[in-house]
């Protein structure tokens, strides 16, 4: 489990948000699907042990496409985050690359325990937006190396 200090932790131990009440822990075999890219989202899981891959779907074309992994992730690390700021399909599928323990919470009752306990609402969204923004950082490097990579692949390059 992670530092208690860590708000994940810090709520996952609170009083009033017990287990099998407010969450459930998942075990996951290896190779095992989490979630799956397109399916409603309505929860937020947090790595208790053993980790996970996110895979995204990228079409090559009609007939052919790839699921590169886009990050994995190990214990404290969260992930469905975005259930809790906007509904919608899955982002990306995530499955376990080792047996995995996680907790899953569902959204709309995480919502309600952050507006009920305002201080601890606003660290561990400050810690959700942290990760969300270092996630965003390196997809734009990501994508950066992409576009270049195609321009050079095209030969565009040299008319810049």
């Amino acid at each position: 489990m992670p530092d208690r200090r860590d708000p994940l932790t810090e709520l996952l131990r609170h009083p009033d948000f017990r287990e099998g009440e407010v969450w459930e822990r998942v075990r996951c075999a290896e190779g095992a699907a989490v979630v799956r890219e397109g399916e409603p989202g309505d929860s937020v899981y947090v790595v208790l042990a053993g980790q996970v891959r996110v895979l995204t779907r990228v079409s090559v074309d009609e007939a052919h496409a790839i699921r590169p992994g886009v990050a994995e992730l190990g214990p404290g690390e969260v992930f469905g985050e975005m259930a809790l700021f906007h509904p919608g399909p899955r982002s990306a599928t995530v499955v376990a690359v080792t047996d995995a323990e996680l907790a899953r919470i569902p959204a709309a009752a995480l919502e309600r325990f952050l507006d009920a306990h305002p201080e601890l609402g606003y660290r561990l969204l400050k810690h959700v937006l942290a990760t969300l923004v270092g996630r965003l950082r390196r997809s734009n490097v990501r994508i950066a190396a992409l576009f270049a990579w195609g321009l050079k692949a095209h030969g565009l390059d040299r008319h810049l």
